[in-house]
């Protein structure tokens, strides 16, 4: 990804009213971030914890989703749906995000169950603990990542969409 500013990361937003774009919190360590790295960029607001944040490319563009929610709501273990990663129940909560356009201020809004963290891009790289005898298979990581770039996009899209 390409190194983003303040003013690039705001501008970004399709599904944000004015005054919600004046109130993004930008994370505590966005000076530090190492873009080449990352194929999306994805935050906690540190003020307002029921809202998170996903920048991406799409198309060619920059595009920008504010997500909300009510946090984790499960007791028991739970999958991101971005990242496939299995963890304990508090740790993946349901985001929603407006749809952009006319859809979303109609009240239209997609939700995905994600890491509550929006950490996925971490843990997409973390190395499982193998079983014995297990072998990891060589390419296994890239596969995880690309996978998880997809889903981000295609969540990102269904925002976007218009059908």
């Amino acid at each position: 990804m390409r190194a983003l500013t303040d003013a690039d990361v705001r501008a970004s937003f399709v599904n944000a009213e004015a005054e919600e774009l004046r109130l993004i919190e930008m994370p505590h360590d966005f000076l530090l971030v190492d873009w080449d790295y990352l194929d999306f960029f994805a935050w906690r607001d540190p003020q307002t914890p029921r809202r998170g944040y996903v920048v991406l490319e799409q198309e060619g563009r920059l595009c920008g989703v504010l997500l909300n929610t009510n946090g984790p709501g499960r007791t028991r273990s739970g999958m991101c749906n971005i990242c496939h990663t299995l963890q304990p129940g508090d740790q993946v909560a349901l985001f929603s995000a407006r749809r952009a356009g006319e859809r979303g201020k109609r009240g239209d809004s997609v939700g995905t169950y994600i890491c509550a963290d929006l950490s996925c891009h971490e843990n997409v790289r973390l190395a499982h603990p193998l079983a014995p005898n297990e072998v990891r298979a060589p390419g296994q990581a890239d596969m995880r990542l690309d996978g998880t770039r997809r889903r981000m996009h295609d969540f990102v899209g269904r925002v976007l969409s218009e059908g």
